[in-house]
């Protein structure tokens, strides 16, 4: 019982420091930054992927009714997209949760004697990779709608004789 009253007190001791506090705040600024960025990205990626999964739905419906037509042709294409996207927000996920990780790791590196500065910078590290993997799975799937587009504006321009 004394060694918890002990630690406790420790622990007390070591983070009473208003200064010290603030600092472990203001370090977790940035990461806290980042997390609302990644946030409003996957906003952006989620909105996407439910489009492409709806326009899917909606050309697998017509086809079902005999009535598929032209728009058949777009199937491959958004398959692809959605496979895309949805590599997009499963990285992207995994960025928000390895930041907050990094957050936690910086509030708890002000409350534990053994440094853990190179855990803190792993994953830090590990969010930047999950980042990039999940923002290239983005440009892929907009250079992928954006290409489809391309080929849908030259087929019109050679039906219309243009």
């Amino acid at each position: 019982m004394l060694d918890l009253l002990s630690v406790t007190g420790d622990l007390l001791e070591r983070t009473s420091s208003t200064a010290r506090v603030q600092h472990i705040v203001q370090l977790s600024l940035a990461p806290a930054f980042l997390l609302a960025g990644i946030g409003a990205i996957m906003n952006v990626m989620t909105n996407r992927l439910i489009w492409v999964a709806n326009r899917i739905d909606r050309i697998t419906t017509l086809d079902a009714e005999g009535r598929g037509g032209a728009a058949l042709g777009d199937l491959p294409a958004l398959e692809k997209r959605r496979s895309y996207a949805q590599a997009a927000v499963m990285f992207s996920t995994a960025a928000a949760l390895t930041i907050s990780v990094v957050i936690a790791l910086l509030f708890v590196s002000a409350f534990i004697r053994p440094q853990i500065g190179t855990l803190t910078a792993l994953a830090w590290i590990l969010t930047m990779v999950f980042l990039v993997v999940g923002l290239t799975f983005f440009l892929l799937e907009t250079r992928t709608a954006a290409r489809r587009n391309h080929e849908r504006l030259r087929q019109r321009k050679r039906r219309d004789g243009k």
